[in-house]
């Protein structure tokens, strides 16, 4: 094993040693405390694109390769396992992305609202890491554990009523979840004798019909907790509020953390219940297929019937993650090559956005927002009492302009219109489902697509509609609104998120044939079961030694 491949491990081992040490320097040392996790944090995403480019070019699909980690030197199935394929390259250097403008706009002030920041930042980063490149389904649950304990925290972070409520229905539903993450664990494993992921493919494909039922029951409700995470209705009523209740940089980072649940729905119905696995092959799509529209059509109702810019935010959470579940119960190759598409970017967008909202809100006056809103039912508009609003930004000269096109720039995303990222991405979407056999002659389209597709252009006229009423209320008619004082280091997150997007739209050619080659090896995953079951163990030298 060289010293490239013991890179697999360093994106759980940075932030974990990091938090830890963290933890040990006082609160008063902040601004030592800031340069030791932005530092870390840019040395995630420098890892991030070195197992990037490990994991395959974004030119070069023939160049693709599975890169196998084996903990304690024990060989899979019996030992565990990380593995680093395109879908997990991409998904840290995704989370990297988001991380390090995330941080950057909370040390203008956030970080300092509370204690141990840094240190819940950087484990909610290593369970991210772990979650996206572990091979078994127990450390799946490990990691699973520790991104949301630092979650909880970091929602709470700052107090606030607002976040107390929010943060105690987040903390019951996902430990509700954890439970049943647990049972279908256990099940899976009584049925399989195994939990690595690859093994369990291998395996799920010989269980006998008197124990399928078990498997698939096993499966259905590991399903479920993970559908809780990604947010599928009727399971998102949390998501919302706690979202909304977050402080604006940790709401950023939470934007990947409904794409955890839809990572691992998309891996383990593709790796498990694939073609290759006889009759439960397809288990499970109908039911993300239909609950994806199902959350397409109450995130977009939500939209529109939202009056405060967090809930908008909220709510377009819902919309992204309903388009992913939709995708990925269509089991299309090139469906699942826009999908990867679309989660990039509306992950990218959500994440500015959330953000971005903040500094638009600083300059209006506490009266109008509550007049707007109408309260929303939500409780008391005190959620950012501890931070003072004005004392430490200044009045950027065109701050309303830069903030007004970066407004303008997140609607245009969210609404899925040219030319920017959102639109490649539908358009990617909706193509291959007009032309799911990818030939010349268009195939017969069938009426239920016809209506995922009105769906899916419904879901974005809402956005443009929200977004532009938003946008009207809060640039050119504002109630005595005044120029928001913000920081530079508040602004250029927000900025570089959207470049990121632009680099999308740019870059969409090579980008899109990184995202095939990514869907047409989920589809076919015997590259990857091959890759972690023949891994072989290190030697005392080094060289690799017999199973």
């Amino acid at each position: 094993m060289n010293l490239g491949q013991h890179l697999i491990v360093a994106p759980i081992l940075i932030p974990l040693v990091v938090g830890a040490l963290l933890l040990l320097l006082d609160e008063r040392q902040r601004f030592a405390k800031a340069m030791i996790g932005l530092a870390s944090t840019i040395a995630l995403f420098a890892v991030a694109l070195a197992l990037f480019r490990f994991a395959g070019d974004i030119d070069g699909p023939e160049t693709a390769r599975e890169g196998v980690y084996l903990l304690g030197n024990w060989a899979a199935p019996f030992g565990i396992v990380l593995v680093v394929d395109r879908l997990s390259a991409l998904m840290l250097v995704l989370a990297a992305t988001l991380a390090i403008p995330a941080l950057v706009y909370a040390l203008a002030r956030w970080h300092t609202a509370g204690t141990h920041f840094h240190s819940l930042y950087q484990f909610l980063l290593m369970g991210l890491n772990g979650a996206f490149l572990t091979g078994d389904l127990f450390n799946l649950f490990v990691f699973f554990e520790v991104m949301l304990a630092a979650s909880y925290g970091l929602l709470l972070h700052g107090s606030g009523l607002l976040r107390v409520k929010a943060g105690l229905h987040y903390i019951a539903i996902n430990l509700a979840a954890a439970l049943l993450f647990l049972i279908g664990v256990s099940l899976i494993y009584g049925v399989t004798g195994t939990l690595n992921m690859a093994d369990l493919a291998v395996r799920a494909a010989t269980v006998g019909p008197e124990q399928r039922m078990l498997l698939e029951a096993g499966a259905g409700i590991l399903g479920v907790a993970f559908l809780i995470k990604a947010g599928m209705w009727p399971l998102n009523f949390w998501l919302p509020p706690a979202y909304t209740a977050a402080s604006a940089p940790v709401a950023g980072i939470f934007a990947i953390l409904s794409k955890v649940g839809v990572y691992v729905v998309l891996r383990l119905s593709l790796l498990v219940f694939g073609e290759g696995s006889s009759p439960s092959a397809g288990f499970g799509l109908e039911v993300l297929l239909i609950g994806g529209v199902a959350t397409m059509i109450f995130g977009a109702i939500g939209v529109l019937a939202s009056q405060a810019l967090g809930h908008l935010a909220g709510f377009s959470v819902l919309v992204s993650s309903g388009t992913l579940l939709t995708a990925i119960g269509m089991s299309g190759s090139g469906i699942t090559t826009g999908a990867l598409f679309y989660l990039v970017s509306s992950t990218l967008t959500i994440s500015a956005f959330f953000m971005l909202i903040e500094l638009v809100e600083r300059g209006q006056d506490a009266g109008a927002s509550v007049l707007a809103v109408t309260m929303e039912v939500y409780g008391d508009a005190d959620a950012d009492d501890e931070i003072e609003e004005g004392g430490d930004g200044v009045a950027l000269p065109g701050t309303m302009a830069v903030l007004g096109t970066c407004f303008a720039a997140c609607g245009i995303l969210l609404a899925g219109l040219p030319p920017l990222s959102g639109f490649v991405a539908k358009f990617a979407i909706l193509s291959a489902m007009l032309d799911p056999i990818g030939g010349d002659s268009p195939a017969t389209v069938a009426p239920h697509i016809w209506f995922i597709i009105f769906i899916i252009i419904f879901s974005g006229l809402s956005a443009l509609i929200a977004m532009t009423r938003s946008g009207i209320r809060t640039f050119w008619a504002s109630m005595e609104g005044t120029e928001p004082r913000v920081l530079v280091i508040e602004v250029a997150p927000v900025l570089l998120l959207i470049l990121a997007t632009l680099f999308l739209t740019v870059q969409a050619g090579p980008v899109m044939r990184y995202m095939d080659a990514t869907a047409r090896a989920l589809a076919t995953p015997h590259q990857y079961i091959d890759a972690v079951l023949d891994a072989r163990r290190a030697g005392p030298s080094g060289a690799e030694v017999p199973q």
